[in-house]
């Protein structure tokens, strides 16, 4: 049985556009983000993210490099935005996180990409880094629902959110996906620039469960709806897993899925941190996959 994607019903009613409005307001003293920089977003100005008002796109097009539940046969429709709310050290995208690398696109070009994506036969729109540029994601899931957009919306998020933002976006996210990248304020800082790292993620993954609750599957194993969480693994613990893992298990619903990724290597900044300067071994990665089935997580790739 298909299930209809969760901002279509705002759409009938309205409140989508309200949404929009809403979420516009944020950007006159931007505070989209934690980092609440305050600055005018409408007038051009900058803040820590480095984003303007219209969204960067790096890339666009079916992507088959994600978890399962989310490729199928034909693939995440999986849209890159540029800038970040993060300063990752060792970030692995740090050409269009970092750098910015991509275009500026209207509101409606985005959603011109979202229905190229429909057209393609992808399973869901994968908004990869979309919290700086949420009120135009918004206004462009407006526009492409009014042209037929029926797909379920993936939030791929660093986890670093506002809730107050979260819940503008309530019931129009089908399937939030966060990494939880440290389980360490302090950590989250040294490596991220992000205060308070792990309590305000905490608080965000709360919401998200809080509106969308664990991952469901359709007849095809495809997600349609739910929290799927992922979290990379550092070389000596330095990412805290055991406190990211154990939140999950005392916090969070057994149906939340999560995805212990096994891929860091030293990109960007890292070899300036002796620590960060090697990748994981086998051994760290099996240690930590068993660690998360004691906690009884539902793991998956």
């Amino acid at each position: 049985m298909k299930v209809e994607p969760g901002y279509i019903s705002l759409f009938k009613t309205g409140e989508l556009k309200n949404r929009v409005e809403c979420l516009d307001k944020l950007l006159t003293n931007c505070a989209v983000c934690p980092h609440h920089c305050g600055v005018d977003r409408f007038r051009g100005e900058r803040g820590f993210c480095g984003g303007g008002y219209l969204p960067v796109v790096a890339s666009y097009g079916p992507h088959f490099g994600e978890e399962r539940v989310l490729v199928g046969e034909h693939g995440s429709g999986t849209i890159f935005f540029s800038h970040c709310t993060l300063k990752c050290v060792f970030c692995q995208n740090c050409e269009i996180s970092q750098y910015g690398e991509g275009e500026e696109v209207t509101p409606q070009d985005l959603a011109e990409i979202m229905l190229i994506l429909q057209r393609k036969g992808c399973h869901n729109i994968n908004l990869v880094s979309p919290t700086h540029f949420v009120p135009a994601i918004v206004e462009a899931v407006l526009i492409a629902a009014r042209e037929g957009l029926m797909i379920p919306l993936v939030y791929n998020t660093s986890g670093y959110e506002r809730v107050e933002t979260l819940r503008l976006l309530e019931g129009i996210v089908d399937i939030y996906m966060p990494d939880i990248k440290f389980g360490d304020d302090e950590i989250g800082k040294k490596y991220a620039k992000a205060p308070g790292y792990f309590e305000i993620t905490k608080k965000a993954v709360l919401e998200m469960e809080r509106q969308v609750g664990g991952l469901k599957l359709d007849e095809k194993g495809i997600a349609f709806r739910g929290v799927l969480i992922r979290h990379l693994i550092l070389p000596d613990n330095l990412a805290k897993t055991d406190k990211v893992l154990e939140f999950i298990a005392s916090e969070l619903s057994k149906d939340v899925a999560v995805n212990l990724m096994d891929q860091y290597w030293p990109a960007h900044k890292a070899y300036s941190f002796s620590e960060l300067s090697r990748r994981i071994t086998g051994e760290e990665y099996h240690y930590w996959l068993s660690f998360g089935k004691k906690l009884k997580l539902n793991l998956i790739k």
